[in-house]
């Protein structure tokens, strides 16, 4: 071990560009079909993926005109700290702070998405260059985890995508300590806060990770007998952890008021037993990956979810070869397959009877600060396909060592070239979907705030988030997994509109402006919740003959607009 800490090799700047431009390349190619629509269409479907690009617009917005209050966003008005409700994705605000309106939020959405994949290749082929690997068996391994089938069914949820900061962190730090270099602990560090502040769902795994390894690095300290750090390691550890700190409380502040404020933001073992996925889910390709239709259709099924942790068969294989490969010392391998395997069985979350009963994340839940707000335990999958990824490397290197040794350096490098190929296919969804933004109605962005709109059913809300964008009017309607009660309160009051109560409680409430929407007349009357078909005033859109028929009493005050599709009531000041 000694002797392989003091070889941190040198990594040259033609193939870290060339690195980069494979990413790059693998990048563009798997998602062309966003590239050719990057300001109209979006990457995967029109769920999340709405709801998250406000949150990148948003961030962009709050940097230029209000940065000391960032996490007071317009959506799920009054309520305090309402960016805070989900992962907010903060650290790509910067990316938003150049153009403004609909258009530039879907580009900069999409712009986020294809970094995420480009950075997670580039991280992982960098810190498996600082473990030994080759550069072109390093390129194998950037695939497994960028591209890893589990990761292509994760498209709707750029928090989880976003995980290359973790491999780039690691890199990072890992160099630094090594050579002693202050300016790479403390670069390390920074990246670590960066992704700290992309959300909650990656930054408890990155920060129980660090933790588990600055546990393990102590113990081997003491074990070689202590010996003196440099001035650049006490130095860039002292300015990096501040930093990291600092990083920490500014994010986690928020979402621990709104924790504090609201009941019900943590989870039951019921809850995260529903969302668990079953064994079945390793074996279980996602659905748009090309190269398992068939079998996809076939095995999905049985995982009761629908839920994929599948990490690519090449990968798998690659990966057992990589626990015999020499050029890391035993203990870093058994360390890998270790955290391969545990994460395995983290990621399928909690069971209540059974066998199943004994799962360990039932004590992540019950016992360690911040994971009875998981809902999700599948996306530990993450630290699955990262470690996957290393011992893909390794196997890799592993393979070309023994064709070098018969004199095939030719083949070696064919052969590493053909495995990232394979890995690359095995985990390729092209076409990959890009379905088109649906634009507001016109004359919404003039609409005066705070204003709340009707109907109020998941989709509507993620649409009216991003075109909020346009103009960031506050407003009543937001959307995340917990609501605030004074949102369940004002939707219910709205959807009771023109009753005398309603009107008064909202004018109360200082809402400025209520908008009936006629254009959602076609969808089916309700929506899913929680599982649930909800039917109600204020899920289902009127047509628009019935909602001329909504008026309110002269002596109330409020004027109406008809800009069909929208009706607007307008409460006096």
């Amino acid at each position: 071990m000694k002797t392989w800490w003091r070889r941190s090799p040198g990594i040259s700047r033609s193939e870290l560009l060339v690195a980069i431009g494979v990413g790059v390349a693998a990048t563009l190619v798997q998602f062309y079909t966003v590239i050719c629509h990057i300001g109209s269409r979006i990457a995967s479907d029109l769920g999340d993926p709405l709801s998250q690009a406000w949150q990148i617009g948003w961030g962009g917005h709050a940097l230029v005109h209000q940065p000391l209050a960032f996490w007071q966003a317009n959506q799920f008005w009054p309520s305090p700290d309402s960016l805070a409700f989900s992962d907010a994705l903060a650290g790509y605000a910067p990316l938003a702070m150049f153009g403004s309106g609909l258009q530039a939020t879907i580009v900069h959405y999409n712009l986020a998405f294809l970094f995420s994949f480009a950075l997670a290749f580039v991280a992982v082929w960098l810190l498996s260059r600082e473990l030994g690997v080759g550069n072109l068996a390093a390129l194998a391994g950037g695939a497994a985890f960028a591209f890893s089938p589990w990761r292509m069914q994760q498209g709707p949820h750029l928090h989880i995508l976003s995980s290359g900061g973790i491999a780039l962190a690691l890199f990072l730090l890992l160099r630094g300590y090594r050579r002693q270099s202050l300016g790479l602990i403390i670069a390390g560090w920074l990246v670590a806060g960066w992704q700290q502040s992309i959300g909650f769902s990656l930054a408890i795994q990155m920060d129980y990770l660090l933790l588990l390894l600055g546990l393990i690095a102590a113990v081997t300290w003491l074990a070689v007998g202590r010996p003196k750090p440099s001035r650049g390691e006490l130095i860039g550890t002292a300015v990096g952890l501040v930093g990291f700190g600092l990083t920490v409380w500014w994010s986690l502040r928020p979402y621990a008021r709104v924790v504090d404020a609201n009941t019900g933001t943590s989870y039951s073992l019921s809850t995260v037993m529903s969302m668990s996925p079953s064994p079945w889910s390793f074996l279980a390709p996602p659905r748009q990956t090309a190269l398992w239709d068939g079998w996809a259709d076939w095995v999905m099924p049985l995982t009761g979810h629908g839920y994929s942790l599948y990490p690519g068969v090449v990968a798998a294989l690659l990966a057992l070869v990589g626990l015999f490969w020499k050029g890391v010392p035993m203990a870093m391998r058994v360390g890998l397959a270790v955290t391969t395997l545990g994460a395995m069985l983290l990621s399928l979350g909690v069971r209540l009877s059974g066998p199943g009963r004994f799962l360990p994340y039932r004590a992540l839940h019950d016992w360690f600060p911040g994971w009875d707000v998981i809902r999700t335990p599948g996306r530990i999958h993450t630290v699955t396909t990262l470690a996957l990824a290393l011992l893909v490397a390794a196997g890799v290197a592993l393979l070309q060592q023994r064709l070098i040794a018969r004199g095939l350096p030719r083949v070696g490098s064919a052969l590493a070239v053909a495995v990232t190929l394979l890995i690359l296919a095995d985990g390729s969804g092209i076409p990959y979907p890009a379905p088109q933004v649906p634009k507001p109605a016109a004359g919404l962005s003039t609409v005066e705030g705070p204003l709340v709109q009707i109907p109020a059913g998941a989709q509507n809300n993620r649409e009216y988030l991003i075109w909020s964008t346009e103009s960031f009017t506050k407003m009543v309607n937001g959307r995340s997994t917990h609501a605030p009660a004074s949102y369940k309160t004002l939707i219910k009051l709205a959807a009771a509109f023109p009753a005398p109560n309603a009107i008064a409680a909202l004018k109360q409430a200082g809402i400025r402006s209520l908008v009936i929407h006629t254009e959602f007349s076609d969808q089916r009357d309700g929506f899913i919740v929680a599982g649930r078909l909800r039917k109600g005033p204020e899920y289902v859109s009127p047509r628009w003959s019935q909602a001329l028929t909504i008026q309110a009493p002269i002596a109330s005050g409020i004027t109406r607009t008809l800009k069909r599709p929208l009706i607007i009531f307008t409460f006096p000041k």
